[in-house]
């Protein structure tokens, strides 16, 4: 077994404001046409001047297989793009990380999907997309459907969907494929009161068979009941690494300051 599931060394994010196109990679645009399937066409050209907003500062840590980390941190702090990172979906623009194990992601929900698809089609580009073998998906296909509850429109195009429906499947497929390594940015608050409770229940069971897991979430509750460990980041700076009991009253305090 690796001595890590995840290493990452000195990692920042640079975004330019006001810059449109620019000099993103073929990787980046592909990431967010799949984050943002609906958007249509270019954006409208600004000519203001380009401001450097760096999301990410030379964050560095390592995660040891079976792990499960919570990282937190206000909103704009760097979470989702650190996750973003980590899911291959953009690129640093400084600093490297090296993953030790296949991934699964569930970011923004359905990314990865593609609204004219079926539910079915999209199952397998999803897949596809987190690196799985079609096999795999056969083998788990029916399951992955019965727990969306999505049997009678799995046939039918997602942009037809139900919000609620939309984020089962998506659900759905992030967790129940063989992906060592899960990352989830705050998808456990979705969805109404009976998929939060499974999908809870399902977190737990990939916990339990001692898979790796980074998940983003603002509820407290969560990050103390699942989480060994929390990262802590506050406008792209890594500020603190340790325990829930530690860190999270200082997490919480910092919101009354």
């Amino acid at each position: 077994m690796a001595e890590y599931a995840i290493k990452a060394e000195n990692i920042s994010k640079r975004y330019q404001i006001g810059a449109v196109g620019g000099k993103s990679t073929l990787r980046d645009r592909l990431g967010e046409m799949l984050t943002h399937p609906l958007k249509r066409g270019a954006e409208a050209a600004s000519h203001a001047a380009n401001t450097d907003f760096w999301a990410l500062k030379h964050v560095t840590f390592e995660i040891a297989p079976g792990e499960v980390v919570g990282f937190i941190g206000h909103n704009g702090s760097g979470k989702s793009t650190l996750l973003r990172i980590l899911s291959r979906i953009s690129r640093p623009t400084t600093g490297r990380f090296r993953i030790y194990g296949t991934v699964g992601a569930l970011l923004e929900i359905g990314t990865g999907f593609h609204p004219d698809l079926t539910g079915r089609e999209n199952v397998f580009l999803n897949a596809a997309i987190l690196g799985m073998q079609r096999k795999q998906v056969v083998a788990r296909f029916d399951e992955i459907v019965a727990f969306a509850e999505v049997e009678q429109f799995i046939d039918t195009p997602i942009k037809f969907y139900s919000s609620g429906m939309y984020v089962r499947l998506a659900f759905a497929v992030a967790t129940h494929l063989d992906a060592e390594i899960l990352l989830l940015d705050e998808v456990l608050g979705v969805g109404d009161y009976g998929f939060q409770q499974k999908s809870t229940a399902k977190l737990n069971s990939i916990i339990q068979d001692g898979r790796t897991v980074v998940l983003v979430s603002h509820m407290r509750g969560q990050i103390d009941a699942m989480c060994s460990r929390v990262l802590w980041l506050h406008h792209g700076e890594l500020i603190a690494d340790g325990h829930p009991d530690d860190i999270m009253p200082r997490y919480v305090a910092s919101f009354q300051t």
